[in-house]
């Protein structure tokens, strides 16, 4: 049963790690083959990992976890899983447990977090660029493989690679407001994608794959051709991405200044 006394805080203990085992495996529907196991998360929290979970009293009822990476010629860390239980994904955990993680991370002096997610999944690329203010310039076709364990990932594993500028100017306005604001400019593109998927993938199998393989071909040639992805809007029954030309590092503060 949900509660609003959930908090924040460093999961050390043995126990609350066996705990992010069993909540991947709940979240996700994978196999235990599939699972970060507890010697991976001890090593990589020792190694400047972030492990970080959210607790109702003593409950474990979401997680982040993240480790340390080399990219744009500078120390970044990706962020590699982000989990909260169904019951409690009304209480803005999945924000919560970012911005402290992104705290834990600028401690160590690094300005850049990574991760991936699914570009179909509309609800992730809401809260990725509007509630936390990410660009993204790679598409990464079954990045997973082909065929994934998870009940989630019945078209492949395609994903978007995305960048958090962690001190950028814009970053900390879409933090402070709450939502990066909407704004198309006439040399930009969109691409569209369904309002749920999941919903798509149990109803119509076919036309859900028609949905990735279309979006999967538009995401690769607008990249090919410069473009970087840097919002997304969300209507009734679809989706849209805003994506721009310019350098990765700065595009961000460009389009927060273009506001």
């Amino acid at each position: 049963m949900q509660t609003a006394t959930v908090t924040i805080q460093p999961i050390d203990e043995v126990a609350q790690m066996r705990a992010v085992e069993e909540l991947q495996k709940e979240v996700w529907g994978i196999p235990d083959i599939e699972v970060v196991p507890l010697t991976q998360l001890v090593a990589a929290k020792e190694a400047g990992g972030t492990l970080i979970g959210a607790f109702d009293a003593e409950t474990l009822v979401g997680f982040v976890y993240g480790f340390p990476s080399f990219e744009y010629g500078q120390v970044a860390h990706h962020s590699h899983m982000l989990a909260v239980k169904t019951a409690y994904r009304n209480l803005d955990l999945g924000r919560r447990l970012k911005l402290a993680q992104r705290e834990q991370v600028m401690a160590q002096g690094i300005a850049v977090m990574t991760w991936t997610f699914d570009p179909l999944q509309s609800l992730n690329a809401h809260f990725n660029f509007r509630k936390l203010g990410v660009v993204a310039d790679r598409y990464l076709q079954d990045f997973y493989g082909a065929e994934a364990a998870s009940f989630l990932h019945q078209t492949g594993t395609d994903r978007l690679w995305v960048s958090w500028w962690l001190t950028s100017d814009y970053v900390k306005r879409t933090i402070s407001s709450g939502q990066a604001p909407e704004s198309f400019g006439h040399d930009d593109v969109s691409i569209e994608i369904p309002g749920d998927i999941n919903s798509l993938q149990q109803q119509d199998p076919r036309t859900a794959l028609k949905w990735r393989e279309e979006t999967r071909e538009a995401f690769t040639e607008a990249i090919r051709r410069g473009y970087k992805v840097i919002g997304f809007t969300r209507e009734k029954d679809k989706g849209r991405y805003l994506l721009r030309r310019g350098s990765q590092e700065t595009l961000s503060t460009d389009y927060a200044d273009s506001l």
